[in-house]
């Protein structure tokens, strides 16, 4: 029995065959499934879905890269969306500075101090913009789970001590699970430390994911839950595919291998952290 704490059914990837997907997904032994919103209306269809099909949930937040899109009024509407008794938390929110403007059309090399061209400091300003609006959309969803008593799904990417810091103003009050964890074991160590848990996707099965895999090798038992992302991030054998709940075992299996473990010892167990987590019966 595995959970998929992190799948984007509302995505138009599955829109043509939905009910075949969770069919494979139950083939394979994944009984409960994560639909994660990363909008408004993206957390509205995640909702929609949770509702139809037993095995699924939402989670319902804004993403960072959608974050200067938000209406001012957004939390508002999260709010009452995550009232729904099949919404487990909030996100996925969080940092991503992988593409602020200055990386679109990135120079051979930067710009020096004093040497600024014009279009260098517009970028400036305009990175600075985007990560502010990424801020408060993260601070706000934080503070909604704080006030509802939900755990958060965070996305990070080139952002890791902003996040961390900002994360730092919830210790106690709210926990986190950092999605698609591929850094190093002195990174997870430091947002276990603060009480947050992390997760692994297919990447954790490449060949070039040393790092990840010695984070996956070592870290406690009970630190970890298994996820797809998808359609994203398909793991060995189906990289380059669309990704489905159904590759969770792939994943959990690679893991389980990693660590010398039995696969239904793995599955139990972060079933069970999933449950625990999102505070649902394992």
């Amino acid at each position: 029995m595995l959970t998929d704490t992190h799948a984007h059914l509302d995505f138009p990837d599955f829109a043509a065959d939905l009910d075949d997907i969770l069919a494979r997904a139950a083939a394979a032994g994944v009984t409960r499934i994560l639909s994660i919103g990363t909008s408004v209306e993206s957390s509205r269809r995640a909702v929609a879905l949770a509702e139809k099909h037993p095995q699924v949930f939402a989670v319902v937040g804004v993403h960072p890269n959608n974050a200067t899109e938000a209406a001012p009024d957004f939390i508002a509407e999260l709010r009452q969306l995550a009232q729904h008794p099949r919404v487990l938390g909030i996100g996925e929110t969080g940092l991503d500075y992988h593409r602020l403007p200055s990386t679109r059309q990135a120079p051979e090399s930067p710009p020096v101090l004093g040497n600024e061209t014009p279009g260098d400091i517009t970028d400036a300003l305009a990175d600075g913009a985007q990560k502010s609006a990424q801020a408060a959309v993260f601070e706000q969803q934080l503070d909604l789970a704080a006030e509802l008593g939900l755990n958060v799904v965070i996305h990070e990417r080139d952002a890791w001590d902003d996040t961390v810091a900002i994360l730092r103003g919830w210790t106690g009050r709210v926990r986190g699970v950092f999605h698609c964890f591929g850094k190093s074991p002195a990174h997870a160590q430091e947002i276990l430390a603060l009480g947050h848990l992390v997760s692994f996707t297919g990447i954790v099965t490449f060949k070039n994911a040393q790092l990840v895999q010695e984070t996956a090798r070592t870290i406690a038992a009970d630190a970890f839950m298994v996820e797809t992302d998808c359609p994203f991030l398909a793991p060995v054998p189906f990289r380059g595919k669309r990704c489905e709940p159904a590759h969770t075992r792939a994943t959990a299996e690679f893991l389980a291998q990693l660590r010398g473990e039995a696969l239904a010892d793995l599955a139990a167990r972060t079933t069970a952290t999933a449950g625990a987590f999102f505070r649902r019966p394992a």
